[in-house]
């Protein structure tokens, strides 16, 4: 093992929904630990923003636009990083998609449609493609951000929950058919996070005063939390982790 395992130097990382919230915290800390970032969401100018901030800080970024609710995107996206510096590294699925709260049987067809093209069809594909590219050149690691509504759903979040489920299944049954290739495949769990994304739930009150009284460490996490996670995760310091769900939650499912 090297003598600083958390080092990233001369990798490349890709980072979906990098613009903000956990995806903006995890480019961050990656750039921070040497790895060159493609920061990527759907609109180009606001990763800008971010590559801006790593630039600042010293480090490695580009920015590219990739909307994962589209295969052609995704595909097109990794070929590009890819191409450009000859190798993919570091894959982190994080963009998704919640664009319904509430009632299950007030959910109509397009929001359940968009939930899954992105939560499960976009982390799928991404990760096959980076995986294509990562056993041609002897090995990588991907992170599937996933989340505690995966094991336990909450209230108002069917649909949100029963993908992010699917992605934990998908992280275990990838990491078993891409091990053999070198590719460590896992997945991150975080609770609830005060990003934009999540605001449903801490930006009402009586919501968040609810949640706070149910975790062990009464209160809500921020993003930066869950970045040093993911750290561990595409770091050699897990050089034998692989098929693990790491969960970041306050005690949530505790």
């Amino acid at each position: 093992m090297p003598p600083d395992p958390f080092s990233l130097e001369g990798r490349i990382a890709l980072v979906t929904g990098a613009s903000r919230g956990i995806g903006r915290a995890i480019a961050l800390r990656l750039a921070a630990h040497g790895a060159m970032v493609a920061v990527t969401s759907r609109k180009a100018d606001a990763c800008e923003t971010v590559v801006a901030e790593i630039h600042a800080d010293g480090g490695r970024a580009e920015a590219r636009a990739c909307n994962v609710g589209s295969t052609d995107d995704i595909s097109a996206t990794i070929a590009a990083v890819a191409e450009r510096h000859g190798r993919l590294d570091i894959l982190v699925n994080n963009a998704a998609a919640n664009p319904y709260f509430g009632p299950v049987l007030d959910m109509d067809l397009g929001a359940y449609q968009k939930t899954v093209d992105v939560n499960i069809r976009g982390y799928f594909w991404a990760a096959v493609e980076a995986a294509r590219r990562m056993k041609a050149q002897g090995g990588g690691t991907i992170v599937n951000v996933a989340s505690v509504n995966g094991v336990r759903p909450m209230e108002g979040q069917v649909v949100y929950s029963l993908t992010k489920a699917a992605v934990i299944n998908m992280t275990q049954g990838l990491a078993r058919e891409l091990g053999r290739h070198g590719i460590r495949v896992n997945a991150l769990l975080p609770g609830v996070t005060e990003t934009r994304f999540a605001a449903a739930l801490h930006g009402n009150p009586a919501i968040r005063a609810t949640v706070e009284k149910l975790l062990p460490l009464a209160r809500i996490a921020q993003p930066e939390e869950m970045s040093g996670a993911v750290l561990y995760l595409v770091s050699d310091a897990a050089s034998y982790t692989t098929g693990s769900c790491l969960t970041v939650d306050g005690g949530w499912l505790a």
